[in-house]
C-alpha cells in the first residue's frame, strides 16, 4: 500500500508547494503574512490512502490505525530533529468540549502519544514532553472542510487560549495535528501560544493538503501486521531523521506497516 508524498519544492515555512521556487524559499502567503510558527512539516499529502486512513481513525473510530499513523507522524517530527530545540513541549491541537463528547477522543492527542513512543526509542536525546492540556478551544468552531481560506481564518480567530500561561512561558512548543490545509488552525493555535509567552512554536502534522500540483512520487509500504516489532517501525523514523523522507533529495522508499 502506498501513501502519497510531496515531490515539488516546498515553502520553507509552511510546507506548501512553491509555484516559483527560484524566486523565494517562501510561498506568497508566508511572505505577505509570516505565520507565528517557525516551521511546519508533514509526513505526506492529504489524498488517497492517507485521507482514507485519517478518516478511518477520526470518523470510523478505528483506533488501531493510530499506531501506524503515529509512526508516520513520528517520521514527520523527526525531520525537525537537530533543527528544532533539544527540549520541547508537544501540544496537540485540542477539540472543543462538545466535539470531544461527540467523538469520544482527540485524534491529535492519540497520534502525538503514539509518535512520542516511537521517538523515545529512535531519538532518546530529544526531550519531548506531551502536554495535552496546554491549549484550550474556547468555542465550537464550524468544520473547516469546505470553507474558503478567508472563512477558515475567521472561523478559528480567537478560538484558542492557553490554560496556564506560566507553563509555556519561555518554552519551545511542538504543535501537533492530523492535517494542515491553509494553515489557519495552526496559525491561530500558534498565535495563542506565542501570546502566552512561548519562545517558539513549530508544527508537525500527518498530512498537508496542497493548494498546487506537484506530488507524483509515492512512498511504498509493505502490508505488515500491527503486531510487528517496534524495530521495524523505527526504521521509518530513523530514515526520516537522516533526510530520506518527504523533503529528501533523490528517490527513496520507506517501508512501514499500513493501517489497513
Amino acid at each position: 500500500m502506498e501513501f502519497p508524498v510531496q515531490t515539488a519544492p516546498a515553502c520553507a515555512r509552511c510546507g506548501d508547494v512553491l509555484t516559483t521556487p527560484a524566486l523565494s524559499p517562501l510561498c506568497r502567503a508566508c511572505r505577505l503574512a509570516p505565520p507565528p510558527f517557525v516551521k511546519s512539516v508533514a509526513y505526506g499529502t492529504y489524498q488517497g490512502l492517507m485521507r482514507e486512513a485519517i478518516h478511518a481513525l477520526k470518523y470510523d473510530r478505528l483506533h488501531p490505525a493510530a499506531r501506524g499513523l503515529g509512526c508516520m507522524l513520528a517520521a514527520a517530527m523527526a525531520q525537525l530533529a537537530g533543527e528544532a530545540p533539544a527540549q520541547m513541549l508537544v501540544v496537540p491541537v485540542p477539540l472543543h468540549g462538545s466535539k470531544f463528547a461527540q467523538r469520544g477522543f482527540n485524534q491529535s492527542r492519540l497520534l502525538a502519544a503514539e509518535a512520542l513512543r516511537f521517538l523515545g526509542k529512535s531519538h532518546p536525546q530529544w526531550r519531548l514532553t506531551l502536554a495535552p492540556s496546554t491549549l484550550l478551544r474556547l468555542r465550537a468552531t464550524e468544520s473547516q472542510a469546505g470553507l474558503t481560506p478567508r472563512q477558515r481564518r475567521l472561523n478559528v480567530r480567537g478560538a484558542f487560549s492557553v490554560a496556564e500561561p506560566s507553563k509555556v512561558k519561555a518554552q519551545h512548543i511542538l504543535l501537533v495535528d492530523d492535517i494542515l490545509t491553509t494553515g489557519a488552525t495552526a496559525r491561530a493555535a500558534a498565535q495563542a501560544l506565542v501570546n502566552a509567552g512561548a519562545e517558539s512554536v513549530w508544527v508537525a502534522t500527518l498530512a498537508r493538503a496542497q493548494r498546487a500540483q506537484g506530488f507524483g512520487r509515492r512512498l511504498a509500504f509493505e502490508d505488515r501486521s500491527f503486531e510487528s516489532e517496534d524495530a521495524d517501525d523505527l526504521e521509518l523514523v530513523g530514515r526520516a531523521a537522516r533526510g530520506d523522507a518527504q523533503h529528501a533529495a533523490g528517490p527513496s522508499s520507506l517501508h512501514q506497516q499500513s493501517p489497513f
